[in-house]
């Protein structure tokens, strides 16, 4: 597995990074495929608060993301706490992946995504650079995504939404065929905005 690892203020020593390593590559025995890792370490800037070292990781693989971000009072212990959120993800994902198999039939396709292939039924994202931020307090656009919408069903994107860990998902619904956006609501529960 290929892991990249990101620093921001703050300098993280090598033997985190060989634990980090260690820990996310035998994640691989809760699902085969997923070969690249991006993990970030950062410190809170509100000292007052008693979890402030920061770990977050990325798992590419099989077209999908799996993200998992967690706190704590020292680095190796917020390693711990993502190495476990991500583990019960891809157990997750593993059994959706099985019960998907065995109720279809795949087929390899490809979909061009500005001039980039990207596997069919992916949730592959194609970020652009990010806009120098400056002291304009108006609202404006400083990232754009592109991913491909292959149709699924409200319960597959409710997974890619859990799997992301972000407080809305866009889809192409199959049922209607039409953009959909599926939200997290307060309650914790979600909420479905289908096209009209």
């Amino acid at each position: 597995m290929q892991i990249t690892f990101k620093c921001r203020n703050l300098v993280i020593s090598d033997q985190l990074k060989a634990v980090t390593t260690e820990k996310i590559t035998r994640l691989t025995k809760y699902l085969e495929g997923m070969d690249h890792a991006d993990v970030t370490f950062f410190e809170e800037k509100n000292k007052r608060i008693a979890a402030h070292e920061v770990c977050e990781v990325v798992l590419f693989g099989h077209g999908h993301y799996v993200r998992a971000k967690a706190t704590a009072p020292e680095s190796f212990a917020a390693v711990d706490l993502v190495i476990d959120k991500l583990s019960q993800q891809l157990t997750k994902l593993k059994g959706r992946m099985v019960t998907r198999h065995h109720s279809h039939s795949h087929h390899n396709g490809v979909a061009l995504v500005n001039g980039v292939k990207v596997p069919k039924g992916s949730t592959a994202v194609l970020e652009r650079p990010e806009q120098p931020v400056t002291d304009d307090t108006t609202a404006r656009i400083v990232r754009k995504k592109q991913f491909v919408m292959e149709p699924m069903s409200p319960d597959d994107a409710a997974l890619k939404l859990d799997l992301l860990q972000h407080d809305f998902f866009l889809f192409t619904n199959a049922e209607t065929g039409l953009a959909a956006v599926l939200y997290r609501r307060e309650d914790g529960h979600l909420g479905l905005i289908d096209a009209a």
